[in-house]
């Protein structure tokens, strides 16, 4: 096949080699299957894919697994879909924050003086792709409620088949700022490559994304583009369609969160 277009964002992708694909599926399963043969509760936390140049975590909590296992029901309704993509995404949120940096500082406690832990720095600016990654952004809100949130929207050019930019509203001081990107899919990449672009543009210097499932061809082509960056994500899914669907996936996540037509 020589393109994938994503139904959701309707973006075209460069086909990418066959083996790195595969790879990058082969050393997701290989890895969850050695945690679970050497060490079960390995298996329930979340692992890195060894040997990528780009931190890619997938999250194997219970918990996550279990929504997600909801979430790909055929029939589900918009209600339940909605709730559990935000659930998900306050989960990954959490996993994908344990790194932040803390200082101490002295407050007046109930008796007396004493030393706490905040948050250092400026505040995380929260990143939704129009429009499903709307769904997620409750959740995340949910865990960071004094984030600051950065909006883009993005549609397909007909005759270029790439990326443009129709709605663009970031944070000020965005090279002081942790960016969380939040989309349900990553599927061909293309989409999360034009925010890290227009991202990476206004000054952001640390960029992670959440993702409720991710495509192994869409992962090999972001860390081949932006290496830099860090994915989050509660399952790395088989592959693409010839539609570029995820395969099993969760199907058109933007309709079933606004319970549009599918």
């Amino acid at each position: 096949m020589n393109s994938i277009r994503s139904r959701e964002h309707g973006l075209a992708m460069d086909a990418i080699p066959l083996h790195r694909s595969v790879g990058f599926r082969a050393q997701a399963r290989s890895h969850s299957l050695g945690f679970r043969r050497n060490d079960p509760a390995m298996a329930q936390c979340r692992f890195a894919l060894p040997g990528s140049r780009m931190k890619i975590v997938e999250v194997r909590h219970p918990l996550i697994q279990h929504k997600l296992g909801l979430m790909r029901r055929a029939g589900i309704s918009t209600k339940e879909f909605r709730e559990l993509a935000s659930e998900v995404a306050s989960l990954l949120t959490y996993e994908a924050t344990a790194d932040l940096e803390t200082e101490t500082k002295t407050i007046d406690g109930w008796a007396g003086p004493v030393e706490v832990k905040h948050i250092k720095g400026k505040k995380i600016t929260i990143v939704p792709i129009l429009r499903a990654g709307i769904g997620m952004l409750p959740g995340v809100l949910d865990l960071i409620p004094s984030a600051k949130v950065s909006v883009v929207g993005l549609q397909r050019d007909e005759e270029t088949l790439k990326p443009v930019t129709y709605y663009e509203k970031l944070s000020g001081r965005m090279d002081e700022r942790t960016a969380l990107i939040v989309d349900p899919m990553l599927a061909t990449a293309g989409t999360l490559i034009a925010t890290v672009d227009m991202l990476k543009a206004a000054g952001a210097k640390r960029i992670k994304g959440l993702f409720l499932v991710a495509a192994p061809e869409g992962l090999a082509r972001i860390e081949a583009v932006h290496p830099d960056i860090e994915i989050y994500t509660a399952s790395i899914d088989e592959r693409l369609n010839e539609l570029g669907y995820i395969l099993p996936g969760l199907g058109d996540a933007g309709d079933k969160i606004f319970g549009t037509k599918q």
